[in-house]
């Protein structure tokens, strides 16, 4: 160690041996550390520890200093509130860490368990199995579970105020296919039109158009207005309404149309007519309105007619055109072209042309029919039960009864052969056509009240419709 004065550190000074004692802590047996005091009377002398064996006395109380008065405890002492020692000792807590190994059950139980897991296997897979089968109903092509309400329609018309015939025929042409059908076993025979209702594939035709390929189950294909083909099937169709429901499985592409309302309609309103007649797609001509709520049959007797309650439109339509729209001047499809009236009296079925007298199926018969065929992949119509007579002896003064069926609504109602029912809920029948065509513009299920000529007496008879498929 070198003691040598050091100029990088500060001096130190001897301490003046007549200072008095150090301010602190006063002398006395205080501290039992290394700190060195001064002794009373010798400033010199150094702290020492006791000599082995010194026994230090206790503390002198400070002079007047009295002892703290002490009170006997009370004898018996209240009862404790700490519970009793335990009668043996506690063990040491094992606090080895060990892996968990859960519950196990008693051998016993294995048996009912290995039994309810069979149960429940079972119970599973007949489950899983129902599941799967209604799986398999559902995806069944084009068929939606609630109908329209399960398919994704167009909610906006094409054009927000009514526009030019150009702007209606841009607007829905993109909408508008045409279908080639078997026809009389030629892969080819039938040309006829529809349109596009809804994003899920689903086309909208006549049944007329794809009756022959339908029960042949022949081919029938979609083109759209850029040339595509699609092939199509049918979901559903109603000869009675002259109606059909074709689904195609890749419609990504297509344009869906906007449906109307045919009852907003006023005679005079400009209309457009579109489709493929004589098999030339993407055709568009122009009319009016001629006449609204017009009863019309369509189709041979023999093979079932189709009664419609048609728009009446001069616009031109032609063989090809069936199942076509008719939209107004804002691009919404307010009927389906169907028919048109011919000069020796026959329909568009023939090979006629037209002569400015055409007519259309109304859009809320569509909307009932999809609407039907989509749930559940067949269409009914409302019946009453009787025949009628169609010879025409009344001169359009009624609809007189042939014949009352067994057990129907008519026969329920007590209506009777000879009866001639002259109106409906207040409305004049004229003939057969327009008692039928009035009777089919209701639902299965509504009630209506028929005004009738019996033994030239008036009565009123309330007849609750009943339905059949078709």
């Amino acid at each position: 160690m070198n003691d040598a004065p050091d100029p990088d550190r500060e001096p130190t000074e001897p301490i003046d041996s007549d200072l008095g004692p150090a301010a602190g802590p006063e002398t006395g047996d205080q501290a039992d550390g290394p700190t060195t005091l001064t002794a009373q009377g010798d400033t010199n002398a150094q702290w020492a520890p006791p000599a082995s064996g010194t026994v230090r006395p206790p503390p002198s109380p400070p002079a007047g200093a009295r002892p703290e008065p002490t009170t006997p405890l009370p004898t018996p002492l209240a009862p404790s509130l700490l519970p009793p020692p335990p009668a043996t000792p506690p063990t040491v807590a094992d606090l080895t860490v060990r892996r968990p190994q859960g519950l196990r059950p008693p051998r016993s139980t294995w048996p009912l368990v290995a039994l309810l897991a069979l149960v429940v296997g079972l119970g599973g897979g007949f489950l899983g199995a129902l599941a799967y089968d209604r799986l398999v109903d559902a995806e069944e092509p084009g068929l939606a579970d609630g109908g329209l309400a399960d398919v994704d329609l167009e909610d906006l018309p094409p054009l927000e105020e009514p526009g030019s015939v150009a702007a209606v025929a841009q607007a829905v042409l993109p909408s508008t296919v045409q279908i080639i059908a078997e026809y009389d076993g030629q892969e080819a025979g039938a040309s006829g039109s529809g349109w596009v209702m809804d994003r899920d594939g689903h086309v909208v035709t006549n049944n007329h158009v794809v009756a022959d390929a339908a029960e042949s189950d022949g081919p029938i294909v979609v083109v759209d207005h850029d040339r595509n083909r699609h092939e199509a099937t049918v979901v559903g169709r109603s000869p009675v309404y002259d109606l059909a429901i074709l689904y195609v499985k890749d419609h990504d592409d297509l344009v869906p149309a906007k449906l109307g309302h045919s009852r907003k309609l006023r005679v005079g309103e400009p209309v457009v007519a579109i489709g493929s007649p004589l098999s030339l797609p993407d055709t568009v001509t122009a009319g009016i309105v001629s006449y609204l709520q017009r009863p019309v049959t369509t189709g041979d007797p023999a093979d079932g007619s189709s009664y419609i309650n048609a728009v009446q439109t001069d616009a031109a339509i032609n063989p090809g055109n069936s199942g076509g729209p008719l939209v107004n001047m804002q691009g919404e499809v307010i009927g389906v072209n169907s028919a048109i009236a011919t000069a020796g009296g026959g329909s568009i079925d023939q090979d006629a042309g037209n002569i400015g007298v055409g007519f259309a199926i109304p859009v809320e018969q569509v909307r009932v029919t999809a609407d039907q065929i989509l749930k559940t992949g067949e269409a009914r119509y409302p019946v009453i039960g009787a025949n009628l007579v169609v010879d025409g002896s009344l001169d359009g003064e009624g609809a007189e009864i042939e014949s009352v069926e067994a057990d129907s609504p008519a026969d329920q109602a007590g209506l009777r052969a000879g009866d001639v029912v002259v109106r409906i809920d207040g409305d004049l029948v004229s003939d057969e056509v327009s008692l039928i065509v009035a009777i089919r513009t209701r639902q299965p299920g509504a009630v209506v009240d028929l005004e009738i000529v019996r033994d030239g007496k008036s009565r009123s008879i309330e007849v609750t419709l009943g339905s059949k498929v078709g």
